[in-house]
């Protein structure tokens, strides 16, 4: 069989592959933006919008007032600080538990859940100090004001030996020195990028997604678009994962006694972080569904 002259490759020819590869890198380079940038616009809007504000920063811990964790801490601590200056022999243990079950019982009260607020007010000072500060110092929540109300609402009742209850600076420790040293510098650039990251993260998946569809027409577009979503879902991912670690690493410098009631706080704190998390990966899953369906209902009709 006799073949004729293979006709030349034209500039087209050469331009399509390039096109190709060109596209599908730029492609990685959205996935790996979005999923990086998922994470950091969510912890820095974090820190700027919640943790920095007063405000926010209560009603996030505020509720914790009802529950059993930190109810207890502050109970164990209430009765360990009255027993050391009570003697009562053989008695002790039996008065050590009735002091210690009256005081879970005040932390059921509307006057604990004040008291509990106002802690609070004075403990959102020291975790902004201490992240944007130069000293290192432990966040704690300062319990003496909420000991002199149990006290006080205790004497009143008449429970023996409350009047003997000390007021003395007691605490829970919700973050150690050591640990505010290292998230310092990472929470000074949180603070200082504030939304932007957030509000840059959904004008480039706008403008790279609408630039697809302009340019590339539909499958590009579509193709984009299911990328993206990718890349949203990963980031979704990796911010949880940030959160669980971070969790964890908070936590495990925090004196036993104080680990229920500081894990409390931090889940109640890290709660619109979790929130996040389920938002930004419910729409990078519909993105992704939608763009790999959409690809391959065009690819039919082509």
């Amino acid at each position: 069989m006799a073949y004729g002259p293979r006709r030349p490759r034209s500039a087209r020819d050469w331009l399509v592959p390039v096109r190709t590869y060109l596209s599908a890198a730029l492609s990685a380079v959205l996935f790996v933006l979005l999923t990086l940038l998922v994470p950091f616009a969510a912890l820095s809007a974090w820190v700027d919008l919640e943790l920095d504000d007063t405000d926010r920063y209560l009603a996030a811990v505020s509720p914790l007032a009802s529950d059993a964790e930190v109810q207890d801490t502050v109970a164990a601590l209430v009765t360990d600080e009255a027993m050391k200056k009570i003697d009562l022999g053989p008695l002790q243990d039996t008065a050590e538990q009735f002091l210690h079950e009256t005081a879970l019982s005040f932390t059921r009260t509307e006057a604990f859940r004040r008291a509990w607020d106002s802690a609070n007010r004075t403990a959102h000072q020291a975790v902004t100090a201490s992240l944007h500060g130069e000293d290192g110092q432990a966040v704690t929540i300062e319990l003496a004001p909420v000991i002199e109300e149990v006290k006080k609402e205790l004497v009143d009742d008449g429970v023996p030996f409350a009047d003997q209850i000390p007021v003395v600076e007691t605490s829970i420790t919700l973050l150690s020195a050591d640990r505010a040293d290292e998230l310092r510098s990472s929470f000074r650039w949180l603070r200082y990028c504030s939304v932007w990251p957030a509000v840059g993260t959904v004008v480039l998946l706008v403008l790279v997604a609408g630039l697809a569809f302009v340019r590339g027409g539909r499958r590009a577009g579509l193709t984009t678009v299911a990328v993206a979503g990718g890349g949203l879902v990963l980031g979704a991912l990796l911010l949880r994962i940030t959160v669980a670690v971070g969790r964890d690493r908070v936590l495990d410098q925090v004196p036993g006694t104080d680990r229920g009631g500081a894990a409390a706080v931090y889940d109640a704190l890290t709660a619109s972080l979790r929130t996040t998390v389920w938002i930004v990966l419910l729409a990078g899953a519909v993105l992704a569904v939608v763009g790999v369906v959409g690809r391959v209902m065009t690819g039919r009709r082509a």
